[in-house]
C-alpha cells in the first residue's frame, strides 16, 4: 500500500491548505496522493489506500458544508472494515465545540468498523505554530505508524 486519499472538510480554507501541504510532502517522498476537495464516498478508493481526513469544525461544532453529503454516505454504510484511516482536526480552543467535526468523523468511522492507523491530530488555530507546520512535523511519525515510509 502506497497511496493516500486525503479527504478535505474545509469551510474557510485552513484545512484545505494543511491537506495540500501534506500532499506535497507525501508526493515528495514518492507516496501517491489524491486530494478530495468535494469528497464523494463511492468515488474514493477503499482498498489498498489510507484515508487521511483533514477537517475543520464549522459553526457550532458542525461539519464543513463540502463534507456533509460524504458524512451522510458514511452514516448509511453498514461495514467500513476495509478502510484504514486517520483524522486531522482543525479548531479553535476558545469554542466549547473545539475539533468536534474531527472527533465525530473519527468516532463514526470507528463505529462502522474502519481501522484507525494513528491517533487523531488536533490542531488549534490559536497556537503560535501554523497548523500546516505542526501537521508537517507530525507527518513522519504518522508515516512510521502506517508503514508507508
Amino acid at each position: 500500500m502506497s497511496a493516500v486519499n486525503i479527504i478535505i472538510g474545509s469551510q474557510m480554507g485552513s484545512a484545505e491548505y494543511v491537506a495540500e501541504q501534506l500532499a506535497d510532502q507525501l508526493n515528495a517522498q514518492s507516496i501517491s496522493t489524491q486530494l478530495h476537495e468535494q469528497p464523494v464516498f463511492n468515488d474514493i478508493d477503499q482498498q489498498n489506500t489510507i484515508w487521511l481526513i483533514c477537517t475543520s469544525t464549522y459553526g457550532a461544532g458542525d461539519y464543513p458544508e463540502n463534507l456533509i453529503s460524504f458524512i451522510d454516505d458514511l452514516t448509511q454504510a453498514d461495514d467500513l472494515s476495509n478502510i484504514k484511516y486517520s483524522v486531522i482536526g482543525l479548531g479553535d480552543t476558545s469554542y466549547d465545540t473545539y475539533n468536534l467535526a474531527g472527533r465525530n468523523i473519527d468516532e463514526l468511522l470507528a463505529q462502522k468498523g474502519a481501522l484507525r492507523v494513528a491517533e487523531r491530530l488536533e490542531l488549534n488555530i490559536l497556537d503560535e505554530a501554523l497548523p500546516e507546520d505542526t501537521a508537517l512535523a507530525w507527518l513522519d511519525s504518522w508515516l512510521a505508524k502506517t508503514g508507508l515510509n
